[in-house]
């Protein structure tokens, strides 16, 4: 495997959690660019496994939700990066249940880009059992 795949995914999936925030909400914070990076690496992995698609995106789901509570819980003390406190079932107003449901299809969207640049770069970045 090339020595820049991995970084160079990193960094999309950063530049691309930023850009939903951007989109979102219209600013965003240097942390959102690690917690994407992190996450985009995660859905690789979990594209790869022999689940149904439903069940490997609700995953992606889970584990979006759990690194943004760990990067809130390091960075969002004063929740000056987001706050929610007034959201519905939210905890410690760092998650709740309506953003981990909104990252069901965009955990669908990043595992298919991530598909798509494996193939694209050539030799596959993780092998699935499925043979995808």
């Amino acid at each position: 495997m090339k020595y820049w795949k991995t970084p160079a995914l990193f960094v999309l999936g950063g530049a691309g959690y930023v850009m939903l925030e951007l989109l979102w909400r219209g600013w965003s914070h240097i942390s959102m660019f690690l917690a994407g990076g992190s996450c985009f690496l995660l859905l690789g992995r979990l594209e790869r496994l022999p689940w149904p698609l439903p069940a490997r995106w609700a995953a992606g789901a889970g584990t979006v939700t759990a690194v943004e509570l760990a990067t809130g819980l390091l960075v969002n003390r004063e929740f000056a990066v987001w706050d929610y406190r007034g959201l519905p079932l939210n905890f410690l107003g760092q998650i709740c249940l309506p953003f981990t449901l909104l990252w069901i299809p965009v955990s669908a969207g990043a595992m298919g880009i991530y598909r798509a640049l494996d193939r694209s770069w050539g030799k596959k970045l993780y092998r699935s059992p499925e043979g995808r």
